[in-house]
């Protein structure tokens, strides 16, 4: 079994961005989930693992960041991992995994 550390990167859209989706074959330990605000207004935010979410329409003020996780989460193969934003481009996503398969 391959364990292979990485991280995924992109922004949030009002859509719902798939940030990350496991590989089939794989099972990927979600270490690290960060958002950053990178505009002068404040937005909102929310991350899923599939439909399930993990935080919703959490404030981040302007210029701000939060560490998303307190602790580790176990996705399986096709699970993805979405983020949504009040508004377009003003959320980047850092996503760090550990992919076994």
């Amino acid at each position: 079994m391959a364990n292979t550390f990485k991280n995924y990167v992109g922004a949030a859209t009002t859509g719902g961005a798939t940030i990350y989706t496991v590989p089939g074959a794989t099972v990927a330990v979600i270490i690290g989930a960060n958002l950053a605000n990178t505009t002068t207004s404040q937005v909102t935010a929310s991350v899923q693992l599939g439909s399930t979410y993990i935080i919703k329409d959490v404030p981040l003020p302007a210029g701000s960041a939060l560490s998303v996780l307190d602790g580790k989460i176990i996705g399986e193969a096709s699970d993805t991992i979405v983020v949504t934003a009040s508004s377009n481009s003003a959320v980047d996503v850092v996503l760090s995994v550990l992919e076994q398969s």
